[in-house]
């Protein structure tokens, strides 16, 4: 059964990790990583949330969701030979993983034509002439439609700035990738994705979109990195009802982090505006629920619920486990 998420809870959150025996660290925006040694580094997820390219803020257990669950389907990609970084799990919150350097864009495979942010399908299907990544989409769709087969749509990864849509052709003129890695990414990206997509449809959910990220080992052999099908990265709809929703053009009951930019959205904010923050429309409301879908994904995915880490010293757990690598 799962977990029923209180108010309470808000005050178990992670919110930043330091750690002062790794050699280098960086803090993305959810993640925290450690550089241990030459070979290895540890990455601690956080219970940030991030929408629209800021930080909203916090939301209970969804670090532990979000690396627990990252490693279950790791282990599912190992079942198709696909290598990936992952070593261990010491912690709910941490992985230990495999240092590569990871590629300067991501890799967005999309089977529907959906979305909020400004570099959706949807987006690009009403302000860019069904263009996106360079790839036209087809006429004549309403939103939440199937496309006839996914796509891939990739972007760029700033450390500062908005993610762009790129398109394979921009990707390889610009050098970010070679032809021939470029071509491993996206073969391996659509075999991801097709699996995926067997996987949930078993528990009765649609793996609408996902991104996926990938580096390459010091020889040179491309590895899949940071997360796959999680609720950040990927976008999760009811099978049941999704029919239903479209045919009345209801937004699809969904199970993923886009749950999260809806509830902003409807709160008010304008992704068009950019004079407006995401976080200032974030509310303790929408935290709790938003953890309580986190939770709800874990347990159909995987079949059972999630062993929560509900330590009030949740910092100082963390940090044995770190030391202990």
């Amino acid at each position: 059964m799962t977990y029923k998420v209180t108010a309470d809870d808000l005050k178990r959150v992670i919110e930043k990790t330091e750690f002062d025996n790794g050699h280098f660290f960086h803090h993305g925006k959810v993640r925290d990583s450690f550089v241990l040694d030459a070979k290895r580094r540890a990455i601690v997820v956080s219970d940030r949330v991030s929408a629209f390219d800021f930080v909203l803020g916090t939301i209970p257990f969804k670090g532990q969701v979000l690396n627990q669950l990252a490693a279950w389907w790791f282990k599912q990609l190992e079942t198709l030979g696909v290598p990936h970084h992952l070593i261990s799990v010491p912690h709910p919150n941490v992985s230990e993983v495999r240092n590569v350097t990871p590629l300067p864009i991501e890799i967005i495979v999309r089977a529907y034509l959906t979305g909020t942010t400004t570099t959706s399908s949807w987006y690009a299907y009403q302000h860019n002439e069904k263009r996106i990544s360079g790839l036209e989409m087809p006429t004549g769709m309403k939103k939440n439609e199937i496309f006839p087969e996914p796509i891939i749509t990739p972007t760029t990864k700033p450390e500062i700035g908005h993610d762009r849509n790129i398109s394979r052709e921009e990707i390889i003129e610009e050098g970010l990738v070679s032809s021939e890695i470029y071509a491993q990414v996206e073969t391996l990206a659509l075999k991801m994705f097709a699996h995926g997509q067997v996987v949930a449809a078993k528990q009765g959910l649609i793996l609408v979109d996902t991104k996926y990220e990938m580096g390459l080992s010091a020889e040179g052999g491309l590895v899949v990195i940071d997360e796959v099908h999680t609720p950040d990265s990927s976008r999760y709809w009811i099978a049941e009802t999704y029919q239903d929703k479209l045919e009345k053009e209801d937004e699809p009951d969904s199970l993923d982090k886009e749950f999260v930019r809806r509830m902003v959205v409807n709160a008010g904010y304008d992704v068009d505006n950019e004079d407006q923050n995401p976080k200032d429309f974030m509310t303790d409301e929408i935290r709790v629920e938003a953890a309580q879908k986190y939770l709800e994904l874990f347990e159909r995915m995987t079949g059972e619920p999630l062993n929560l880490e509900k330590n009030d010293d949740s910092q100082g757990v963390i940090q044995e486990a770190l030391k202990n690598l």
